[in-house]
């Protein structure tokens, strides 16, 4: 996922020679990847790398893969699909002999919007998988598929240092029985050396004090020592919940917003 937003700033620079085409082409090349290999553990009940206990799996393993193209609205991709040793695991993400799937790639690319919730992910894959596996097998396909955005939010930051970060909550559709806009809080950093990084994100119904509260706390706790300056809006409170967690850092109000 911050390699994900990494490219896509990228590649909207006015000097790059990468498109967003490119960044989703090759974000869903690797996403329909993993789902293959979590496709494939779920069925066979043990990850790559991981002894294959037979007598808890039975005795059928990985048994090498074969390269497929398949025809996108991004581009072709390439695709490795595993193999099993008795030859009775078969893919549900797309046919056999197909070479286009719109249905895969919109699934896909609905996982990385922003505000994805573990909830919606299970959604989106048991659309994929639920008349093709038992819903055990969803389960585990969707646990893995979540582990990729957990990830993202638990991670252990590199730099502990950041010349700026800029705060805003903006406000996205999102379904949840019924569809209601809820406004998800973005952190975006800015390095001495000028890299730019989105740090972390978070929903909530709205945008409040509480949820600005335990997105900087999180910052600090996986390893953001210290910030030179916050640019934000007007939000009533967050000033105050800024100088509580870094009490050093500076505020300056967001001139956009002014």
């Amino acid at each position: 996922m911050n390699q994900f937003n990494k490219e896509i700033l990228d590649a909207l620079s006015s000097d790059s020679k990468t498109s967003l085409k490119d960044v989703f082409r090759n974000q869903l090349e690797q996403t329909v990847n993993t789902l293959l290999q979590e496709e494939l553990s779920a069925v066979l009940g043990y990850q790559p790398y991981e002894r294959n206990d037979s007598s808890a799996h039975g005795d059928n393993a990985r048994n090498g893969s074969y390269q497929r193209t398949i025809d996108t609205e991004f581009g072709p991709i390439n695709i490795t699909v595993p193999r099993d040793r008795k030859n009775k695991f078969r893919n549900a993400l797309f046919e056999p002999y197909s070479r286009r799937t719109d249905t895969l790639e919109s699934m896909i690319i609905k996982m990385y919007s922003k505000g994805i919730t573990t909830r919606e992910i299970a959604n989106l894959v048991e659309r994929m998988y639920g008349d093709y596996y038992s819903p055990t097998t969803v389960s585990n396909i969707t646990k893995q598929v979540g582990n990729l955005v957990e990830e993202f939010h638990d991670r252990t930051f590199k730099h502990s240092q950041y010349v700026c970060v800029f705060l805003d909550a903006t406000y996205i559709p999102l379904k949840r029985g019924t569809v209601e806009r809820e406004a998800v809080n973005i952190a975006i950093g800015i390095r001495s050396d000028g890299g730019k990084e989105v740090l972390d994100f978070s929903v909530a119904p709205n945008e409040n004090g509480e949820a600005w509260r335990e997105l900087l706390e999180s910052l600090r706790n996986r390893g953001i020592e210290q910030v030179q300056l916050f640019i934000a809006d007007g939000f009533i409170g967050l000033e105050n919940v800024i100088a509580e967690i870094y009490p050093n850092a500076k505020f300056q109000r967001c001139l956009v917003h002014v």
